[in-house]
């Protein structure tokens, strides 16, 4: 290749206020009780996060039959349903709520919807634990949506008293396809009063977007359970552009940069911000690049954490 690569690192990327604010829970809990410290599922989805934590004494675990007897445990960023909750003060847990406090508000949304008698459609992934987790606020008044297609087939009491809500972390367009067609079918069905798909998420797409058709290719680095990086994905080739999800530098093959003059690097909300340089480091290992900053958004939330830690 003749020249210099050029690298597009479009901005906001990387971790966001509600992932900083989880990792800083379990990392305070380590320094103020020592090890261990469990934690129900990962407390972020990335691969690095997880594997730090575990190096300095986190304890990751499925279930909180997992969980000793009167330990302590932390509930991730992505959300539990109340029924968890119940169990840890049942079995006399200590337990730390590292819930992401936008993931909360839909959590606030899902119970206020359900005690007006409301049948809540939450648009999101089947399995993701975000899901999991909203879906448990009322159950017996909650149905999920994953595509269009499933609101033809959807069957619910009162068509007249529904209420849609959608997972934090899809694609904005997805969840504006999904809610536009059950506008259609049912016409009184209520919207959230803000928007579920958190700013961090809207705003990494965003940016990829702003740039997503001068590149040859995308590198999104994100771990493969994270929702929001494997959205990003999924734009990109949308755009017509190859795109690879990656954990980090190692996973780059020498033939995805054949041909590839201009190289767009973003990284999913749960991804740490150093991996983007390392990744840009290899690239560079094969040949010499040009990096520039596209931003859209400044992003200045922060997360109050838990009063216990301030």
């Amino acid at each position: 290749m003749n020249g210099a690569r050029r690298v597009l690192l479009p901005s906001p990327r990387s971790f966001c206020a509600g992932v900083e604010r989880a990792i800083d829970i379990v990392e305070r809990l380590l320094e103020r009780h020592g090890p261990p410290v469990y934690v129900r599922n990962q407390i972020v989805h990335n691969v690095q996060v997880v594997g730090d934590l575990e190096a300095r004494g986190a304890v990751f675990v499925s279930e909180l039959e997992e969980v000793p007897k009167d330990a302590l445990v932390v509930f991730s960023a992505h959300g539990v349903a109340p029924a968890v909750r119940s169990e840890a003060a049942t079995r006399g847990l200590d337990a730390v709520d590292a819930t992401c406090p936008l993931v909360s508000k839909v959590h606030a949304e899902a119970r206020r919807a359900a005690e007006a008698g409301d049948t809540v459609v939450l648009i999101g992934h089947a399995g993701h634990e975000e899901v999991v987790g909203t879906m448990g606020v009322a159950p017996e008044r909650t149905v999920l949506v994953e595509e269009v297609g499933d609101v033809e087939r959807l069957d619910v009491p009162d068509p007249e008293r529904l209420t849609y809500l959608a997972q934090t972390t899809l694609a904005v367009a997805e969840v504006d396809r999904i809610a536009a067609a059950l506008r259609r079918r049912f016409p009184e069905i209520k919207a959230p009063k803000t928007d579920d798909v958190c700013y961090a998420t809207t705003n990494r797409q965003a940016a990829l977007s702003a740039v997503v058709e001068e590149a040859d290719l995308v590198l999104v680095i994100g771990s493969v359970n994270s929702s929001n990086s494997n959205r990003l994905v999924e734009l990109a080739r949308a755009a017509g552009t190859r795109a690879h999800l990656i954990d980090g530098p190692d996973e780059i093959e020498r033939a995805w940069l054949e041909a590839a003059g201009t190289v767009a690097v973003t990284a999913g909300a749960s991804a740490p911000p150093a991996l983007v340089d390392e990744v840009v480091a290899a690239i560079a290992a094969f040949g010499p690049v040009e990096v520039v900053e596209r931003s859209v958004a400044e992003e200045t939330t922060e997360f109050l954490l838990p009063q216990r830690l301030r």
